[in-house]
């Protein structure tokens, strides 16, 4: 049976699906898209937040995980729209992932399906997810409807979810029913997957020379979310120049910033080679709580040429230039001429409205200064499995074009100046596919660069 995915299961899930297991769930829905609208751990357990991004997105599919380890839930194929009705809903069921063979519980004839009201979602008002606006839920045997007892799933509950009624996680998923098989697609940006390519950029890239001979290397600053990626691309640069992998640049996936110091790096074409005419500016990552990451006073002094390499961040105490520093204006050459925004594209679906509200702000303080931003959208493969199966399929998949295109209108910044690139992770030697996306990411900083440059003039 074909499936898809538009946003595996595994997304920032404290407990994960295996690859079986989401075959398991697919074999049950038949051939679909998933996109995620919900999730409890990130937006609340709440009912008002779980309609605020459910209500009127068509047929959909809950998934819970609870603390004994089952994976299970509902869809269902009608909208939530708080009419406060009973819903007849014929394809609605109820399933559980715990051994080999899925269960799946069809309703009863379809009717008292759901109860569409404007609490948390429930199946049969037996069956109530995020229950009291708590990590719970509640089960209710049979429910009487005037003077009739109706049971519209037969289902037990030991079997279903271990008799467990304590959620770590919730997630809702809109489906979509026979999407085209998005590699068929025609390729909606066209790319030379050669050896050649490959060479002709990295050319391009080692003669490249700023178009003010005041600057001797351009100086492009990453910013982004903690875990996004921006070591980690500094990194995977560094290995295909190198021409081995490298680790520079510490990264991983910690919780909170593995960055805390300002640091400026360079790039040198093979080992006995020259730097390369471009700097790569790593910053602390960006936190939604305010004192916590990377401070946006911080990022106006870094645009500003006024930070020093190996600066040590203090998200309490904004950085603040000695007096003959601050007095005199950072030269050209000291400041940043191009800004990127590193994305992970796992997470753009649940991006904090504090965190865009941050971005925000950095974005409007780098337009008064007149510095071009564009933005690298990370781990494609991990978001779409047709990428993960091949990385040309990245611009042949319908799910790539559309976090495209929302990570443009999140940030603010137009589609042809987000860049989706794969970093180097887990691999041992270097990829060619891998290799052409991230020079073709830096050829357009330089780009922009040269941009900022001649927009700026003599100076």
């Amino acid at each position: 049976m074909a499936f898809s995915f538009g946003v595996p299961f595994t997304l920032n899930a404290p407990l994960t699906l295996s690859e079986e297991q989401r075959k398991q769930l697919c074999g049950l829905l038949g051939n679909v898209e998933l996109t995620l609208l919900y999730k409890a751990s990130v937006h609340g357990y709440n009912a008002s937040a779980f309609h605020q991004r459910c209500d009127h997105q068509g047929p959909t599919l809950l998934v819970a995980y609870n603390r004994s380890g089952y994976i299970f839930g509902g869809y269902t194929s009608v909208d939530y729209t708080q009419s406060g009705r009973q819903i007849t809903d014929e394809e609605a069921f109820l399933f559980s992932i715990r051994g080999e063979i899925p269960v799946c519980i069809k309703v009863n004839s379809g009717h008292y399906a759901r109860l569409d009201d404007a609490g948390g979602p429930n199946f049969g008002d037996q069956l109530y997810f995020c229950y009291n606006n708590q990590p719970a839920l509640y089960h209710q045997v049979q429910h009487l409807f005037g003077s009739v007892r109706v049971n519209p799933f037969n289902f037990n509950p030991a079997t279903l979810y271990g008799n467990d009624t304590q959620l770590n996680e919730c997630e809702v998923y809109k489906v979509e029913r026979n999407p085209q098989i998005s590699v068929k697609m025609k390729p909606w940006r066209n790319v030379q997957w050669t050896e050649k390519r490959r060479d002709e950029l990295m050319k391009m890239i080692r003669n490249y020379k700023p178009m003010m001979t005041s600057v001797s290397r351009v100086r492009i600053l990453m910013i982004g979310p903690v875990g996004a990626g921006k070591s980690s691309f500094f990194n995977s640069i560094n290995s295909v120049f190198m021409g081995r992998m490298t680790s520079k640049a510490m990264s991983g996936s910690a919780g909170t910033s593995l960055t805390t110091q300002f640091r400026t790096y360079t790039v040198k074409d093979g080992r006995e080679g020259k730097p390369l005419p471009f700097v790569l500016c790593d910053t602390m990552g960006l936190e939604e709580q305010s004192g916590a990451g990377l401070d946006i006073d911080d990022i106006s002094s870094i645009l500003q040429g006024h930070v020093p390499d190996r600066y040590k961040f203090n998200p309490t105490t904004p950085f603040q230039p000695d007096e003959q520093k601050a007095s005199r204006p950072a030269s050209l050459q000291e400041k940043i001429h191009c800004v990127v925004y590193v994305i992970d594209a796992t997470k753009i679906s649940l991006m904090s409205s504090k965190l865009e509200e941050k971005l925000a702000a950095i974005r409007r303080k780098v337009n008064t200064l007149g510095i071009p931003q564009m933005v690298l959208m990370t781990k494609v493969d991990e978001a779409c499995p047709d990428v993960m199966e091949d990385l040309q399929n990245i611009y042949m998949t319908s799910y790539i074009k559309t976090k495209v295109q929302e990570v443009s209108s999140r940030l603010g910044v137009p589609v042809s100046c987000v860049l989706p690139v794969k970093n180097y992770s887990q691999e041992l030697e270097l990829e060619l596919n891998c290799d052409v996306l991230l020079l073709t990411a830096i050829q357009q900083m330089l780009n922009f660069a040269d941009d900022y440059l001649d927009d700026v003039g003599p100076i």
